[in-house]
Order: structure tokens, then C-alpha cells, then sequence
């Protein structure tokens, strides 16, 4: 356990559990000093189908679990020594401490027990755990979990005031940067065949596919980012901007942020059978900050 001096909850209560409504769970989680977003240990153990136990037998039925898929030879990557160093912290109701676990150990964790699934080395008895990961992909596909824990805490009214501030700094450049190209043409090609429309090869691209770059690429690449090039690169009284966006983007930081960005898009879009699936798929992987994400998919 850690023998540190317990975190001080910064958001979160009992009565705002993380939600999956799909499988009927609901799990306490919050934001813990450092900006640490946890899970609870009981939470933790209960959405992967283990019983419940006290914080001592609780943590050791993890680490025995992950122990035991290791000896079976599954790559279990950090997990022994992430389950077995709990985060200890003061609930803000008062009364005993508590233990999280950091929120991403979810799904790590989920994706390690199909492994062991896949490779048949489940006892019969550990076979429900397996079912339950499954089910929890199935909820949560692509999502970030801290993002989740920030939106069901309300920690995102906590934050740093200068917290877009520093996000900007980082993605934007104080100088114009020479064009280069950037978009690939299949991103575009993309946006015409799920929307049903012919083209784009010897067609003027319609004005909305401006809207729609900017809802795909530049909302979700950072909070505030694509207003602040706006700003920076305004519409001229002829109708159009005097330079791309993404020539204003840091060399360093921003575009190779952009380009990785691009490549999961792109990814979400062969993918997709419709436009509207897309969509939903986009939301659920590079959600805007305050932004709902839907958790089920829908055709």
C-alpha cells in the first residue's frame, strides 16, 4: 500500500458515479491533488466482475489475479506493479481513507483479460471477468478514461485559469510557417463518399467542407485552438482567409500533433459505413472539452 500522506480530493463525490448505463455499472472515480484522476479500488474490482473485499483483501485479489495471468504467460505490461501500489486518499466526506487505482488501469486491464481469454488460459471460474471486459470495451471504444473522470467529477471547473493558456502556447507558433501540404486528398475523398456526394475530383469543394475541417480536425485537436487561429487568421472582406491554419501551428508541437490527429481521423473514416456513423464514432474517440460523449453506437 502507499505509505505516503493520503491525496486530498480536489472533485468527485459518491453520489456522481462514472455511468455505463449499457451494462448497468456505476463506478466512483475522482480528481485527486496533482490532478490525479482515480478510480476506486472497489469500483475498479466490482466493473470487472470481482466481489467486493476490505482495502487490504481487495488490492491482493487484483494482484493475485494479474500474478496469476503472468505465470500463464500473458504479457501483463506494468500491471503487477500498478495494482499492487493503490493510491491512498482522504475522502472529503471525512471518516477512513480510501484507494484508487489511476483511471487508464481500466482498460489496460480489460485488454490484458481478453488476452488471456483469447489464449484459453481463464480458469471456469475467471470466465465472467473476461465477459465483463468485453462488455466494458464494447461501452467505453477509444475513450479516454481521464476525460470521463473530469466530466463526471466537474473537475473541469477546477482548472488552472491559465490552463488554455499553456495549451496554446504549446500547440500555436508566434511565426507564419511555409505551406506545405498537409491534408492528404483521401481526407477529403473520405467526407464525399460518406456523405453520398460524387467527387471531389474535378469539383469545387462546397464551403461547408470548410465547417466540417474545422468541426473534425481543429475543435478537437486542443480546447480554444481553433478559435485562436481564427482569430489570428481572419476571414478577409474578399471571403477568404489569407493563410491555412495550420501554417500558424508550432513546427514542434502543433502540426506533428495535426498529422497524428489526421491519421486516426482517417482511420474512424475508411471505417465508417455512413456519415452519421462517423460522427459518432468521432465523439466517442476525440471528444471536444465539455463536449457529452455518447457511449453507445449507434447505426
Amino acid at each position: 500500500m502507499n505509505k505516503k500522506q493520503p491525496l486530498k480530493v480536489l472533485a468527485g463525490a459518491p453520489d456522481k458515479p462514472l455511468v455505463i448505463k449499457e451494462i448497468d455499472l456505476k463506478i466512483d472515480c475522482y480528481v485527486l491533488e496533482g490532478e490525479i484522476r482515480v478510480l476506486s479500488q472497489r469500483g475498479l474490482q466490482e466493473s470487472i466482475g470481482m466481489s467486493p473485499g476490505g482495502s487490504r483483501i481487495g488490492a491482493r485479489k487484483i494482484v493475485d489475479f494479474v500474478g496469476y495471468l503472468a505465470k500463464k504467460g500473458i504479457d501483463i505490461k506494468d500491471l503487477t506493479a500498478r495494482a499492487n501500489n493503490p493510491l491512498e486518499f482522504q475522502p472529503p466526506w471525512g471518516g477512513r481513507t480510501a484507494f484508487g487505482y489511476k483511471a487508464d488501469i481500466l482498460t489496460d486491464l480489460c485488454n490484458v483479460v481478453l488476452s488471456a481469454r483469447d489464449a484459453g488460459v481463464l480458469l471456469k471460474q475467471q470466465e465472467h471477468i473476461a465477459q465483463r471486459c468485453q462488455a466494458l470495451l464494447n461501452a467505453l471504444p477509444k475513450i479516454a478514461m481521464e476525460a470521463l473522470v473530469d466530466e463526471v467529477t466537474g473537475y473541469q471547473e477546477f482548472r488552472a485559469r491559465d490552463y488554455l493558456q499553456k495549451i496554446l502556447a504549446k500547440y500555436l507558433s508566434k511565426e507564419l510557417s511555409e505551406w506545405t501540404k498537409t491534408f492528404p486528398d483521401e481526407f477529403y475523398h473520405q467526407i464525399y463518399r460518406l456523405k453520398g456526394w460524387s467527387g471531389p475530383d474535378g469539383v469545387k469543394r462546397p464551403s461547408v467542407i470548410g465547417r466540417y475541417t474545422n468541426d473534425i480536425v481543429y475543435e478537437r485537436l486542443a480546447p480554444g485552438v481553433l478559435d485562436a487561429l481564427q482569430s489570428r487568421n481572419p476571414v478577409l472582406a474578399e471571403g477568404y482567409r489569407k493563410d491555412r491554419h495550420h501554417q500558424l501551428l508550432s513546427e514542434d508541437f502543433g502540426q506533428p500533433k495535426l498529422r497524428e490527429h489526421l491519421i486516426g481521423v482517417l482511420a474512424l473514416m475508411r471505417a465508417a459505413p455512413n456519415w452519421n456513423r462517423f460522427k459518432g464514432d468521432l465523439a466517442r474517440s476525440y471528444p471536444r472539452l465539455n463536449e457529452q460523449i455518447p457511449l453507445a453506437l449507434d447505426d
